[in-house]
């Protein structure tokens, strides 16, 4: 498995954090497992970054003569596809999901690499404009980011953002229309270009019955019409669809959902959504807290009222249950940690110095803790539920967690999880500590919140049902200061979990 590329500097660091994310994205789709899409995703990610650097070069030495080239984040998605075509030609296919590998063997995949003026209009199209454009249009519609996210990325200005998308929109049907006109087609499809050029103008324009007919059989004039028509919500779809080929439209529906992971859908300003997130995760930690006291307040004297009726024998066993409502996911425990190793060596879960936490027998819900007793958790918790194995001594641990840091970097890291569960889980919850300040930027296949030194990994829509003796795996990139210790005190669902 090939090496990542080492950044230039720190801002070429930042974005390969912003690259890898995608990347990887894609190539869960085009794999069977989380090994190999890591594996595809190495080896893709390298070829591309070769690719970019040797694209740039390549202008620096051509005294400002601009090679058409596509930005930094589609390029590498497309690496992703030649890596899996490469897979299937010296028999890795069984890797690939196998409808990549029936499309790869199709005519449809032989036109992203074929004659250029063969290839989808979205791909020339984009590949037409310059860079910098290039990167506002695939981050605004594909990736799906705020507008003021995008803005802080292409250091734009602000006041001037909405107009600038906007010219970036129309330079792109433009782009697309000189494509379509270049392209080799016959009589009918060019009696359409005028016609449908007119239609896809206007939101108000009603599409001929004849033309209706045409698009519905032909590929090439319907791909066109969808790159041509800025209204209508059909853009982004277009972009991933003409670029990345296979697997389009969930990788686009990903990148949405990561996106409102990331930094909340709907947020007027996501540059304190950070800040804001760890903020309400702490007020409603201090709410449980806060309840919590109250509640064993209102026990103590309860207890203390009864021990004085007259008549009472002393008895105190009331207070007994006071003393063991103290919740699993609690604050991290200390204890000591070594020190990561070199980018490609698997890292195992460190347990906790004070040993495991309780046991709880029945199920693993989101709330395995004592009845009454608030969840100490600051993200929203799941529903699940799964029974114990069969034969399992209470206090045994019902899960393993592997630690992988995948790669690591001055200031950032890259890790994944396993977690391997003796149970049905109908959703999961996984959460660890931190040793040394880490803060989690991204993360795919789970949904992530972090408290302090404290984070939480919670199951996607598409990841919530894992069966017993199975599986699941997320990863995530983060950051670090001076020192990168493993993470220690993991638990599934409230349960105290063992490390391999």
């Amino acid at each position: 498995m090939p090496d990542l590329p080492t950044p230039k500097d720190a801002a070429e660091a930042a974005l390969f954090s912003e690259c890898w994310d995608a990347v990887l994205s894609y190539a869960d789709l085009c794999t069977s497992g989380s090994t190999a899409a890591n594996q595809l995703a190495r080896e893709a990610f390298a070829l591309g970054i070769r690719e970019a650097r040797a694209a740039e070069d390549g202008t620096a030495r051509g005294a400002g003569r601009r090679s058409s080239r596509l930005p930094r984040i589609p390029l590498l998605l497309t690496a992703v596809r030649t890596t899996a075509a490469a897979w299937e030609a010296r028999g890795q296919g069984h890797k690939l999901d196998p409808d990549l590998r029936l499309w790869l063997n199709s005519d449809k995949a032989a036109r992203y690499v074929g004659p250029p003026l063969s290839r989808p209009i979205a791909l020339r199209g984009l590949r037409d404009m310059q860079e910098p454009d290039a990167a506002l249009l695939w981050l605004a519609e594909v990736e799906a980011l705020p507008l003021h996210a995008v803005i802080r990325r292409q250091g734009l200005d602000p006041t001037a953002a909405v107009e600038e998308l906007n010219q970036v929109r129309g330079l792109f049907r433009d782009r697309c229309h000189r494509n379509h006109l270049d392209t080799p087609m016959d009589a009918e499809c060019r009696s359409y270009v005028r016609l449908l050029d007119a239609v896809t103008r206007s939101p108000a324009a009603d599409t001929p019955p004849d033309l209706s007919r045409h698009l519905a059989t032909c590929v090439e004039c319907a791909e066109a019409a969808a790159c041509l028509r800025l209204h209508g919500g059909g853009l982004p779809a277009a972009l991933a669809q003409g670029v990345i080929g296979w697997g389009g439209l969930a990788y686009l529906e990903r990148r949405r959902r990561a996106s409102e992971v990331r930094l909340g859908g709907g947020r007027p300003d996501a540059r304190d959504a950070e800040g804001a997130a760890a903020q309400s995760a702490a007020g409603r930690a201090r709410v449980l807290r806060n309840g919590m006291l109250v509640t064993a307040v209102l026990v103590s004297a309860l207890a203390l009222a009864v021990s004085m009726m007259p008549g009472d024998s002393g008895g105190t066993g009331g207070g007994e249950s006071v003393a063991q409502g103290d919740p699993v996911d609690g604050s991290p425990v200390s204890g000591p940690g070594s020190v990561l190793p070199s980018a490609d060596t698997a890292i195992s879960a460190a347990p906790s110095s004070s040993g495991p936490a309780p046991s709880v027998s029945g199920t693993l819900t989101g709330g395995d803790h004592a009845a009454g007793t608030p969840d100490p958790d600051p993200e929203p918790q799941g529903t699940s539920s799964a029974t114990t194995g069969a034969g399992g001594s209470e206090g045994a641990a019902a899960c393993e967690v592997t630690y992988d840091l995948v790669n690591q970097w001055p200031d950032g890291f890259q890790a994944t999880v396993t977690v391997t569960t003796a149970v049905t889980l109908d959703a999961w919850r996984v959460a660890w500590s931190f040793r040394d300040g880490q803060k989690v930027d991204q993360m795919w296949d789970a949904n992530v919140a972090q408290s302090g030194s404290r984070v939480t990994a919670t199951a996607a829509d598409y990841n919530r049902s894992v069966g017993a003796n199975g599986t699941l795996t997320f990863g995530f990139l983060a950051s670090w200061q001076n020192k990168n210790t493993a993470p220690y005190a993991f638990t599934v669902n409230g349960q105290a979990c063992t490390s391999s």
